[in-house]
C-alpha cells in the first residue's frame, strides 16, 4: 500500500463528528514529519473520503485557493455536530483519540514501519 492510499484509508475510518490533524495522520502512519505530504494526499482524495474531517494543527480549516471548499468544509463539519468558531474547531472536544489504534495495520501494510518517500505512489 502506498502512503497516499494509507492516508485515504485512515481518513475513511474517522467517525462522524470527529476530527484529526494532518500531523496526527502522518505520525500515526509512522512519518511524523510528513504532515505536508498528508495535505497533498488530501488534495487528491477520491470520492467517498471524508476529507472535511482533517484540519490543521490549531484545529483550523486550512486556507486554500478555492475559498468555496473552505466554506464547504465548515458546513460539512457543522452538519456532523462539530461547531466551527472563528474558523477553528476544538481538538480537545472533537478530536478522534482512537487514531493510534486504527493505524497499526496501516503501518504494517506500508512496510518498514512507514519509512520512505511520503509521496511514493508505487
Amino acid at each position: 500500500m502506498t502512503f497516499i492510499g494509507a492516508v485515504h484509508g485512515l481518513v475513511r475510518r474517522i467517525p462522524r463528528g470527529r476530527i484529526v490533524t494532518y500531523g496526527q495522520i502522518a505520525a500515526s502512519l509512522g512519518r511524523p514529519r510528513a504532515a505536508r505530504a498528508v495535505g497533498w494526499a488530501m488534495k487528491h482524495c477520491p470520492a467517498g473520503v471524508p476529507w472535511h474531517r482533517v484540519v490543521n494543527a490549531r484545529g483550523g480549516i486550512s486556507r486554500r485557493p478555492n475559498v468555496g471548499s473552505m466554506l464547504t468544509q465548515r458546513l460539512l463539519l457543522e452538519q456532523e455536530g462539530v461547531p466551527v468558531r472563528r474558523g477553528r474547531v476544538s481538538l480537545a472536544r472533537h478530536g478522534w483519540r482512537e487514531i493510534r489504534h486504527a493505524t497499526r495495520a496501516a503501518r504494517v501494510r506500508l512496510g518498514q514501519n512507514g519509512k520512505g518517500d511520503p509521496c511514493d505512489s508505487r
